[in-house]
This record gives structure tokens, C-alpha cells and sequence, in this order.
């Protein structure tokens, strides 16, 4: 880390127990992002009614190159976090998941959602039409595969979620559902990042 590491105490006692633990998760958090530039953490005891526990509550702020990641909610089970050992763990396990994901993101490495194939209506004649999936190839459909007597409504261009039939039939592989949807779903599908 460029700065070094910042823990503070509000509505707590400092202890050295607790600290050691803090750091020791801290250093462990270079295995998921190498590139932290500082870390800022806050152990807190929020004031509640007396009807309330007064559970822990940890804030753990880690600056990275152009960003700034923040755990400030109370991650799991909140009725564990009396312990303070269980809310360290737990703020330390969403900080953990989040740098992974980030890490993931700056590397290209961005999972894609999968679901139906999807494709765009090429071809439409009175009796059937063809829809050209991401993939390039033609998929046969009749107007009975079309979802809620949609087959009017599709022109060439429109974007369908589509079901292959097993085998093939007389024009080549067949759809045996489409669905029209709209452009913005076609479009948010090849852009899909987690």
C-alpha cells in the first residue's frame, strides 16, 4: 500500500486483539487486488435504543486506481454482530468478493450471463421466416413457434429469444419457441459484465 493502513475506533474500546485480526485480514486482501493504494477502516458500535443490541459495525474503505471500494453496510447475518470477530469476518469477506470482482473486471475477465439464444429476424415470408443468431446461423421458424400469435408482428430486424428444436427439419434446424424482445435486452446480452 501506498498509505499506510488507518483504523479508527467509535463507541469502542481500541483493542490490540481486535487490531491484530483487522491487519492481519488486511494484508490477506493483496491476494485479490495487488495494486491497493490504501485502506481505511472504521469499528464502530452505533448508538441504538435499549431495545436494540448494540452490535459491531465495520467500514472498510480501499482506494484502488481510479476507484474507491466501500464496505459500509453490516454484510451477513446481522444478529451475529455482536461478536466483533464475526463482523470483521464478515465485512472482510464482501471486501474480499467485490476486489475479486473488480480485479476480474480490470482484467477483461467479465462473466457472461447465459440464457436463450438470441437472433434477429433475416428473412420473413407469409408462411415461416429465418432468424440469424449471434453465431451466424439461420434457424427456420413458423408462425405457430411464435409466441402469443406474435408472427404478424415480426419484420426483418426484429430481435427474438429463440428454442432449437432437436434435429432437423425440411429447411434446416428449426425453432420450436420464439419469443420477440426488445432491442435494448439484444444489445445489454453482448454487453453483459458482473
Amino acid at each position: 500500500m501506498d498509505s499506510p493502513l488507518e483504523i479508527a475506533w467509535h463507541n469502542v474500546e481500541k483493542s490490540e486483539a481486535l487490531e491484530d485480526r483487522i491487519r492481519e485480514r488486511v494484508d490477506k486482501l493483496h491476494r485479490y487486488f495487488n495494486r491497493i493504494n490504501s485502506c481505511h477502516i472504521v469499528v464502530e458500535r452505533p448508538h441504538r435504543s435499549q431495545h436494540h443490541g448494540k452490535e459491531f459495525h465495520l467500514r472498510i474503505e480501499v482506494r484502488v486506481p481510479e476507484r474507491e471500494i466501500v464496505i459500509s453496510g453490516d454484510p451477513g447475518d446481522r444478529k451475529d454482530h455482536f461478536d466483533p470477530n464475526i463482523a470483521i469476518r464478515d465485512a472482510f469477506d464482501a471486501m474480499e468478493r467485490r476486489l475479486e470482482a473488480h480485479s476480474q473486471k480490470m482484467r477483461g475477465e467479465t462473466k457472461i450471463l447465459s440464457g436463450p439464444p438470441q437472433g434477429v429476424v433475416v428473412r420473413k415470408f407469409d408462411e415461416y421466416g429465418f432468424v440469424r443468431m449471434s453465431d451466424g446461423q439461420e434457424i427456420y421458424f413458423a408462425p405457430n413457434a411464435v409466441l402469443n400469435e406474435g408472427f404478424g408482428a415480426l419484420a426483418v430486424g426484429s430481435p427474438v429469444e429463440l428454442t432449437v428444436a432437436e434435429g432437423e427439419g425440411a429447411m434446416g434446424p428449426q425453432a420450436s419457441m420464439v419469443r420477440p424482445i426488445s432491442e435494448v435486452s439484444l444489445e445489454s446480452e453482448r454487453r453483459e459484465e458482473i
